[in-house]
């Protein structure tokens, strides 16, 4: 997908400072170190997200106009234990607030990495997402730190672990060596061009009847 423009506009450090413009947003959420910067530059062909090697940097909602019709939100990563638990409380409000919001149309991107697998964390991420209803995909990041022969595996695992029903597609990526850029941006395309196809619903059912989802992983 070509990219005209993008510039960052806002960092949202509280709930008063969100965008609501009724303009599609793709949001990214993930683990602290799980890449989301560095994934965000890629996809846009740019250095427009600071990346860092410092797990938990990302610590506001930072706000990307692509195009000038749409935005990719970069949403703070959780379960950086080394923050203040009034920081990871202030966290917890903003991007709850973001989350139950309605503001047009919005694919959240839950972005685990695929040389740890899917940890406690992503798994209450993956509930939370669902008891919202908030329409999300999966990217598999550093997947080029897998074995090629083992990558099937390890997607099938994710996908066990975050609780989706067989079938679901996650999408590998790297950031390193550009592996499956071009099809998140295609998920990323489909969206922005009408309604994405929902298994909300599907796997919902397979849940457990007492998983209310509550609680953001912090």
């Amino acid at each position: 997908m070509r990219i005209e423009t993008a510039e960052f506009v806002r960092a949202s450090g509280n709930a008063a400072e969100l965008i609501e413009d009724g303009a599609p947003q793709v949001a990214f959420a993930g683990r602290s170190n799980v890449g989301k910067s560095s994934l965000l530059n890629r996809l846009l062909g740019r250095k427009l997200a600071h990346t860092s090697s410092t797990p938990g940097r990302t610590q506001t909602v930072n706000w990307f106009r692509i195009d000038r019709r749409y935005w990719f939100v970069d949403l703070p990563g959780y379960g950086f234990a080394r923050r203040s638990r009034e920081a990871r409380e202030k966290w917890a409000e903003v991007v709850d607030t973001y989350l139950r919001r309605e503001s047009g149309p919005r694919l959240v991107v839950l972005l685990v990495d695929s040389a740890v697998g899917a940890t406690r964390l992503d798994q209450e991420a993956a509930r939370y997402l669902d008891a919202l209803g908030v329409e999300r995909m999966v990217a598999a990041t550093k997947i080029d730190r897998v074995k090629r022969g083992a990558r099937a595996g390890r997607l099938a695992e994710i996908r066990r672990d975050l609780g989706f029903a067989d079938g679901t597609e996650i999408v590998p990526v790297s950031t390193t060596s550009g592996e499956g850029v071009r099809e998140l941006w295609k998920h990323i395309a489909d969206f922005l061009a009408g309604p994405v196809p929902s298994q909300k619903g599907k796997e919902r059912q397979q849940r457990n009847a007492q998983d209310d989802g509550t609680g953001i992983p912090g």
